[in-house]
């Protein structure tokens, strides 16, 4: 996926500010499983408009500055369609405490212990903000968009659950192993 789709999908529903896109669309929706940043946006608005995917009219405002709001284009508009309609690669899953968990013999079993304890309060925090999303179950879903939202937002949910749920297995299997590592020790001596 690249950010051009994102944006062109949140332009499809309808014209919108750079601002917008950022503060109303991103971080209240997509950003769990696709954050851009302010800059990423307008850099991206911009190659969207040089490509004819989307326009920009200034819109005069007496009581703050003037503003640029971007619209899709009918060629913006097949390009969506096309990128959603195509079959993807899934992208190559990348996370720093799956390397670090792999070499935590490196460290004694406490420090790694405490890495993933702090992983599991982070990711128990990301949860309850994907929780507090104000999405319609997906029985009350009332139209296609809010259901394909609740879609996406229910794989978030049920992701960070199971990731939360591999830290419990994974903090008391070293525990246990450490346990039982200290107690052959002890026999020994």
């Amino acid at each position: 996926m690249s950010l051009m789709h994102a944006i062109l999908g949140f332009l499809h529903r309808h014209p919108q500010t750079g601002y917008a896109l950022k503060n109303e669309q991103f971080d209240q929706s997509v950003a769990y499983f696709w954050p851009a940043d302010q800059t990423q946006i307008y850099k991206t608005l911009d190659k969207l408009v040089d490509q004819e995917f989307a326009t920009a009219a200034i819109e005069v405002q007496t009581d703050r500055p003037n503003r640029k709001v971007y619209s899709i284009t009918k060629k913006g508009k097949q390009e969506l369609k096309r990128w959603v309609s195509d079959e993807h690669e899934p992208l190559a899953y990348r996370d720093p405490l799956l390397v670090q968990l792999f070499f935590g013999d490196c460290v004694e079993p406490a420090a790694m212990i405490k890495v993933l304890e702090a992983a599991k309060v982070k990711h128990e925090e990301h949860l309850a903000t994907l929780r507090s999303l104000d999405v319609p179950s997906l029985a009350k879903c009332a139209d296609r968009e809010t259901l394909h939202g609740r879609l996406t937002l229910e794989l978030g949910l049920h992701s960070k659950q199971a990731y939360i749920d591999w830290l419990d297995q994974s903090i008391a299997t070293i525990k246990k192993h450490e346990a039982k590592s200290n107690s052959s020790k002890k026999g020994k001596s």
